[in-house]
């Protein structure tokens, strides 16, 4: 089977009804995102930003995958897929995909503050002041914040550079470090991007361009892409 990789971003989940912060002048379900997603908004309320993941875990429970998922998920059929996602929700997991790397951690794990190996599934839906972890120590979501490292950057890079077919789907390719790893993608390979907002990204060979939300995008390229298997 030829390697298929898929970045995917907000845009996907969007379409399950999970909001975005970035269709919103910067601000977060009311909040400034530094206040909720960054090392100092921590520790200036930590009661806060738990209340804030706790609330939106809670609502990631209540959706599900949608087409574009769904259509993602099937692709496995054809090709041996890794999902390279900026989300940190679990919706591809639920449509069945199965080798999914997670760039900026995951909605329903904690993680050690003293420790950043330490960590844990999340039962339910909160994280509370107080819930320590073995060590001690206050559990914070494991999510990356602004201003942290992307640890899971260089296994994504390794996966791009044995891809012999890319695809896009929901990001405009404005967040970095992942909008970077189609510089990673080898000339010759086909490139799929597929958003409604088509990303302003230098010109490069076989760059095909799909103008649609992720599900009918999905749609569009979908026996396209099995005629590349």
């Amino acid at each position: 089977m030829k390697k298929l990789v898929v970045l995917t971003g907000a845009g996907v989940s969007a379409e399950s009804g999970i909001p975005t912060f970035r269709d919103s002048g910067g601000l977060w379900e009311g909040h400034d995102v530094m206040e909720v997603a960054s090392p100092e908004g921590w520790n200036k309320n930590p009661a806060l930003v738990l209340d804030f993941y706790n609330q939106r875990r809670k609502k990631a429970l209540e959706v599900k995958p949608n087409n574009g998922h769904l259509l993602i998920a099937a692709l496995e059929d054809f090709f041996d897929v890794t999902v390279v996602t900026q989300n940190i929700d679990n919706l591809h997991e639920q449509a069945g995909s199965t080798k999914i790397i997670h760039l900026h951690g995951s909605l329903f794990e904690s993680r050690s503050t003293a420790n950043p190996n330490l960590l844990y599934d999340i039962d339910g839906w909160e994280i509370n002041l107080g819930d320590k972890c073995e060590m001690g120590s206050q559990l914070r979501p494991n999510i990356v914040w602004f201003g942290e490292a992307v640890p899971m950057m260089e296994p994504a890079i390794a996966e791009t550079h044995n891809a012999e077919v890319f695809l896009v789907v929901g990001t405009s390719l404005v967040v970095y470090p992942a909008a970077g790893l189609i510089d990673f993608v080898d000339s010759n390979v086909p490139k799929f991007v597929v958003d409604p907002n088509m990303p302003s990204i230098a010109p490069r060979p076989n760059l095909h361009l799909v103008e649609e939300v992720g599900s009918k995008g999905m749609e569009e390229i979908f026996e396209q892409l099995k005629g590349l298997a």
